[in-house]
């Protein structure tokens, strides 16, 4: 029994070790030895989509139910925690709600520190190890990459698609696979865009690769795509993050997002284009109705004075902001905003009341 207790754990130490000098010998290698080779690239350099698809409509569409499993990254900061509790709330309560026919298959937490923490028992997770200390360069996000590396190589996924998600998405109504043709879905953000950033981007997308526009606009979340397009997209997109991370002019170009055009960038190298569907995701307060859209991202403040005038830039009188939170939980029953205020941002706030009055030890 002791002899098998060392030898598990030296396999274990191995192989943590092989994937951590791995990791290093591509992140110090010149991009090119690191970027897909032209078998199993399309002959274009990518498949082009229009600007923004509208998503078909019609009964033709699926025949058969096409189950995608739902991952989120995060760490186990209480801000991140108390956001993934919230989302997997309503991942649940829409799963069911969805019937039988309800393509939201199961879920994940990938929980990149490396460790379990209190609530294994309440969210499906995967531990993920972080990066070698140092190699995130301060930019935690470049976890994210590597962990759903990890994810798609070890864990066993039923689905055949998969979503990508955030920790601070809510689930406004059952989703379905918006995807098709091979195509991804994803939504796309104003905020990314490739053609003003050609000169840069050329040195991870070569012009041999096809013309620029064959990068979308989008970040890798929210992002529904084949789970075997994503196995050969993750370890391009982690090692364009890192290739990027280190060249200062990408890294000052693209910032905050800049594993998000990495995923794109990797998504292209790939071959693998987009639906890019507006009805995706709405974001407060910009977006002031729910319409036809699937979930709320709430990266952004909401600030309105008492007469429900939007106040941004400045404190409002009534506010709701994630980052007020950033290192305590949110208390149970938040104001909710004062009338006038847009149907986006009250429905926010009451399904996150609903949801910290019904996940048990809230708080705690």
């Amino acid at each position: 029994m002791g002899c098998g207790n060392i030898f598990f754990t030296l396999v274990i130490t191995l192989s943590v070790a092989l994937i951590t000098y791995n990791i290093i010998i591509s992140a110090n290698a010149p991009l090119k030895q690191e970027l897909p080779g032209p078998s199993n690239l399309s002959s274009n350099g990518g498949f082009s989509v229009d600007p923004v698809i509208k998503f078909p409509s019609g009964s033709n569409l699926r025949k058969k139910r096409r189950l995608f499993h739902t991952a989120v990254t995060a760490s186990d900061s209480v801000y991140n925690t108390w956001q993934s509790r919230i989302m997997y709330y309503w991942f649940k309560k829409f799963k069911e709600q969805g019937g039988p026919n309800c393509e939201m298959g199961g879920f994940t937490r990938i929980l990149h520190n490396g460790k379990p923490d209190r609530f294994m028992d309440e969210i499906p997770t995967f531990i993920a190890q972080p990066l070698p200390q140092g190699m995130d360069q301060g930019y935690i996000v470049l976890n994210r990459p590597w962990a759903f590396v990890q994810w798609l190589k070890q864990a066993n996924i039923k689905e055949d698609y998969i979503l990508m998600a955030e920790p601070d998405h809510i689930i406004v109504k059952p989703i379905p696979n918006l995807s098709q043709d091979g195509l991804g879905a994803a939504f796309p953000f104003f905020y990314i865009e490739p053609q003003k950033y050609e000169s840069t981007l050329r040195k991870f997308f070569p012009e041999e690769k096809g013309p620029i526009t064959n990068i979308d606009p989008i970040g890798n979340s929210p992002v529904i795509v084949g789970k075997e397009s994503l196995k050969k997209i993750a370890p391009t997109w982690m090692n364009v993050s890192l290739a990027m991370k280190k060249d200062p002019e990408a890294d000052k170009a693209f910032g905050w997002v800049l594993e998000m055009y990495a995923y794109a960038v990797s998504s292209a190298l790939h071959g693998v284009g987009n639906i890019l569907f507006k009805d995706f995701m709405l974001q407060p307060p910009w977006d002031t109705e729910i319409g036809k859209k699937y979930i709320i991202h709430y990266t952004y403040g909401c600030d309105y004075d008492m007469k429900g005038k939007l106040t941004y830039g400045k404190i409002g009188e009534w506010r709701f902001d994630k980052r007020s939170y950033d290192n305590k939980w949110p208390p149970r029953n938040l104001p909710l905003p004062p009338p006038g205020v847009p149907e986006s941002v009250v429905t926010l706030v009451k399904m996150v009341n609903e949801a910290t009055a019904n996940i048990p030890n809230w708080g705690s």
